[in-house]
């Protein structure tokens, strides 16, 4: 027979007589004693109080549980691994997508871009992306242009593609005469 009790001298030095401990509510593999005073194995599994967790399960990685509020959730979030992107244009961006990211991921420069960047294609002191440009030249890409007077100013300026206007032509403002019925003459200006 088990001791619950211990009293000596009148005074009480162990009573485990009041415990309320089960081993439900002890870890699995840790002993105790019940209040009857035998020796009992813990048979609980659970190693953390989860009731104030707040993880969603689209914050859990898919297929991965979890226990949340004392209930065991399945993850919904994407394992999206080492996911790689590509810059093509200057406003050019990359949107992550949502999900785990394992770390390995890169998104860079695409490589027909990276081979533009080169000192000779970059006008001289101009620093662009850790690449100062030496170009010192004139540029080569020029363009004639023809315009016709309004009444209203114009700006000529190189369609895209070019680097300067090596000359612009002004027509000559149209000026006609011709005889009208009432025997005089009609100027037409433009």
């Amino acid at each position: 027979m088990a001791v619950n009790k211990v009293i000596y001298d009148g005074q009480t030095l162990m009573d485990l007589t009041m415990d309320t401990v089960t081993a439900d509510k002890v870890l699995s593999t840790y002993t105790f004693h019940d209040k009857s005073g035998a020796a009992v194995t813990g048979s609980c599994t659970f190693d953390a109080d989860t009731k104030d967790a707040d993880a969603a399960e689209a914050e859990i990685l898919a297929t991965k549980t979890a226990y949340v509020n004392g209930q065991k959730v399945t993850g919904s979030m994407a394992n999206n691994g080492a996911v790689t992107g590509e810059i093509t244009t200057k406003d050019g961006e990359y949107t992550v997508p949502v999900g785990f990211h394992d770390g390995a991921g890169k998104v860079s420069i695409a490589a027909a871009e990276k081979a533009k960047l080169i000192a000779e294609n970059i006008k001289e002191g101009i620093d662009i992306l850790g690449i100062t440009g030496t170009f010192t030249g004139i540029p080569d890409k020029t363009q004639t242009k023809t315009v016709k007077p309004t009444t209203s100013e114009q700006q000529i300026t190189p369609d895209e593609g070019f680097d300067y206007l090596a000359s612009v032509t002004v027509q000559a403002i149209p000026y006609a005469t011709a005889e009208n019925p009432q025997g005089g003459q009609t100027v037409t200006i433009g």
